[in-house]
């Protein structure tokens, strides 16, 4: 390919991230192929809640992962995944090797209850729902059922044919300094409003010891504990993930109300007991203004659930498929 493609190439790809389709979303997509969408979508999430308290928690990080798998350059527009396209949830197949294998992904779950709602919508509007509007709109209920707010989804996504595994290995990370992170962001035309909102959904749901255990003990190489880290909450935390233990034993992410959704997270981190590196300097970077958003929502929840919908939706709309683009999947687990 000569250099002249390779530009075409890079620009195509760019405008897609940036843009999307032309097509726009809607909250009114499905009104008359698939109205009662929301409401299957809820019957399914309340019935596997009553086996799986976490299912919500779940869920949403199924949205965010496969909407923030970033462009990666390549040879072939057919060969990208990006944005909001239903692409983690494909398995490994034949030229696809799947997202759910990305190193960020090794503790995704809720797959089989995406292949839930997806047979019970197929039973009701078959070849209707792509598994993209799928993601978006199990989030929103999930947060609902938690006590969180409400939105309008916007719908109309159509679903990927490919993956991008090395996309989904750049993912927003746990380990990285905020700058890293914002940066992230900001690359996909979010902010640091964003960036404090959509964090605030560890308000629910758990994390694995190996996700935090290096604040613990040997903080960037200093032999001691991360210094942002409550004293307290340190010797709670060190109780739970032993130096050399089980690095996949579970906790709270908001030890106060584990399975609900509200704005403690926020408080959390105001009192330094914010459990992952990412979250707290959210609070505690000196300078950055993420900390008056910290405040704002700590002090305020209906100031967080105002700007969480509206974070979700900016979310949900990174590089959607639409119009004609791609497909719906008869099966999220493979292309059609």
């Amino acid at each position: 390919m000569s250099s002249l493609q390779l530009l075409i190439t890079a620009g195509l790809l760019l405008a897609l991230v940036l843009g999307g389709s032309n097509a726009q979303l809607s909250a009114t997509f499905y009104a008359s192929t698939c109205a009662n969408v929301s409401s299957v979508v809820r019957g399914v999430l309340e019935q596997a809640q009553s086996s799986d308290v976490r299912i919500g928690a779940k869920l949403i990080r199924l949205h965010f992962h496969d909407c923030f798998v970033n462009v990666i350059f390549s040879l072939s527009l057919t060969t990208a995944s990006v944005g909001c396209d239903g692409s983690i949830l494909l398995d490994n197949a034949n030229g696809i090797e799947s997202e759910k294998d990305a190193v960020p992904n090794a503790s995704a779950d809720g797959f089989d209850v995406v292949d839930d709602i997806k047979t019970a919508l197929e039973n009701v509007c078959p070849d209707i729902v792509s598994c993209a509007d799928i993601l978006a709109i199990a989030a929103q209920v999930s947060v609902s059922l938690a006590g969180g707010p409400s939105w309008d989804v916007l719908m109309g996504r159509r679903d990927g044919k490919t993956a991008n595994r090395a996309g989904a290995n750049n993912l927003p990370s746990p380990f990285d300094a905020l700058e890293i992170n914002l940066k992230k962001f900001t690359d996909l035309g979010l902010d640091s409003t964003d960036l404090v909102a959509l964090s605030g959904a560890h308000t629910f749901g758990r994390a694995r010891c190996i996700t935090f255990s290096q604040r613990l003990y040997n903080f960037s190489g200093t032999g001691n504990p991360d210094p942002t880290l409550d004293t307290t909450y340190l010797e709670t935390l060190r109780q739970t993930c032993p130096e050399g233990g089980n690095a996949n034993t579970i906790t709270d992410l908001d030890p106060s109300t584990p399975d609900g959704f509200d704005n403690n997270y926020f408080t959390n981190l105001q009192n330094n007991r914010g459990l992952l590196q990412s979250d707290q300097h959210l609070f505690s970077t000196s300078g950055a203004d993420t900390v008056a958003i910290v405040n704002r929502f700590g002090d305020s929840q209906s100031a967080f659930f105002d700007s969480f919908g509206p974070s979700m939706i900016n979310m949900g709309n990174i590089s959607p498929l639409t119009g004609n683009n791609g497909e719906i999947r008869s099966d999220c687990k493979k292309v059609n």
